[in-house]
């Protein structure tokens, strides 16, 4: 896993690279009725993942979306 300068793990890149294998993973999936509308969600989600982290403006405004990160992370796996 690659660090940042800060000596911290590189979220940014972390969050980039889950949700590009969450792309590949949903090529995967037979084109179904009921998997079409569940891997357009799962896909969404898991962009939001990485959109909240890079967004965050403030301390305060970086827990909010670090909370927002990871239930869309959890939606995701759900």
């Amino acid at each position: 896993m690659k660090e940042s300068r800060t000596g911290h793990y590189d979220l940014e890149d972390r969050t980039f690279t889950f949700a590009k294998n969450v792309r590949a993973f949903a090529k995967r999936i037979p084109k179904t009725i009921a998997n079409i509308e569940d891997t357009k969600q799962m896909v969404r989600a898991s962009g939001s993942v990485g959109a909240n982290y890079i967004e965050s403006l403030s301390k305060k405004d970086f827990l909010m979306r670090i909370r927002i990160c990871r239930k869309e992370a959890k939606e995701s796996r759900y």
